[in-house]
């Protein structure tokens, strides 16, 4: 068996890195940015959920009824709010009488999925497509 010789270039030290002092004025500005003031909420819709603010606007799953644009629908299905400052109400599984106001803005289509079936060396090949329904609201307020 041939030896390998060891040479000093094909040994590689391991790389300094310099540590960055951190100041506090750094550290203070970096709190004060990660503190929000806005309110939010989580809300259940469709089977999923969704975190909302006032002035959002939502892509939600088909509402069962039919709406029209500027119409006012009431979530009552809250799971959390927080009101920005220092609350923050968690429900068991939803919080009794909180509730999130939007109006309707627009019902659509997704875009388009194909699905394809074939089987091959027997001529089997079916094509088809799935567009899913949605319905945009804009959040008006948090109650």
């Amino acid at each position: 068996m041939a030896e390998k010789k060891v040479t000093d270039k094909s040994i590689k030290e391991p790389q300094k890195t310099a540590k960055k002092e951190v100041s506090e004025k750094t550290v203070k500005k970096a709190k004060d940015e990660v503190v929000k003031t806005e309110e939010f909420a989580v809300i259940e819709t469709g089977g999923k959920q969704y975190v909302v603010s006032v002035g959002d606007i939502v892509t939600i799953e088909k509402l069962p009824e039919e709406y029209k644009e500027g119409d006012k629908i009431v979530f009552d299905k809250v799971l959390l709010v927080d009101n920005g400052k220092d609350a923050t109400t968690i429900g068991t599984p939803y919080i009794d009488g909180a509730e999130v106001v939007a109006s309707f803005e627009e019902a659509g289509k997704g875009k388009k999925i194909n699905v394809i079936r074939f089987k091959s060396k027997s001529r089997y090949f079916k094509k088809y497509g799935h567009r899913q329904p949605y319905n945009k609201v804009k959040i008006e307020a948090l109650k």
